[in-house]
């Protein structure tokens, strides 16, 4: 009897095809996705052989492949808080006073916690704004919003003010680590803040800025 030359891809296929036949019983989902993974590990082995440069050229592509599904996980899900109608308001309607957030905020930085230390010391300075008059509460106010609508009633304070809301936005919504010079750089504002309204007065200030739209976070 002749022998048959089959090489072992052939063979793998047909085994496949054999197994896939009604006659065998389903594999569960577990199986399934075991089975999934051994097929694409044998056909990595198959390939590495015959690509140029052979593990070091699957190794590089593993690994860009890795770094894109991770970046394109961290877009998404950015994309999606920000899409989120009351998910990114800077302060809540029933919201603390700034001077409660303001010594929340430095239990956190004590606690060397800087992302919440961050997020509280702006909606201290979001809170002052409200309470000297210098803006109308608007419920659903975002940190973007509120470098906006508080640097036209501050014109000296606008660069200041975009700047932490950018450190707001980073913390809350880009998982970016919260820093201690961020933190510091909010404390700076909210203290100058404070002292133009003290030495001022709030008759001496802007008149309160109404806002005229909504604008999306960053």
């Amino acid at each position: 009897m002749p022998t048959i030359d089959i090489d072992r891809d052939t063979a793998h296929e047909a085994a496949q095809r054999e197994l896939a036949k009604p006659i065998y019983p389903k594999a569960s989902l577990s199986d399934r996705i075991e089975d999934w993974f051994n097929d694409l590990m044998y056909r990595l082995l198959s390939e590495a052989s015959s690509m140029p440069g052979g593990w070091l050229t699957i190794t590089v592509l593993a690994i860009l492949v890795a770094v894109a599904v991770i970046v394109a996980v961290r877009v998404l899900r950015r994309t999606m808080r920000t899409a989120r109608g009351g998910e990114h308001a800077l302060l809540s309607e029933h919201d603390l006073s700034a001077a409660r957030h303001r010594a929340t905020a430095e239990q956190f930085a004590a606690a060397r916690d800087w992302a919440a230390a961050i997020r509280h010391r702006l909606r201290a300075v979001a809170r002052q704004l409200e309470e000297s008059a210098i803006l109308e509460p608007v419920p659903g106010r975002t940190a973007t919003e509120l470098a906006r609508d508080a640097g036209r009633a501050l014109p000296d304070l606008a660069d200041e003010l975009r700047k932490a809301a950018t450190a707001f936005n980073d913390v809350t919504y880009g998982e970016r680590p919260g820093t201690e010079a961020a933190y510091r750089m909010i404390v700076d504002l909210d203290d100058r803040l404070r002292r133009t309204h003290a030495a001022s007065g709030a008759d001496g200030l802007a008149a309160p800025v109404a806002t005229d739209g909504w604008a999306e976070v960053r």
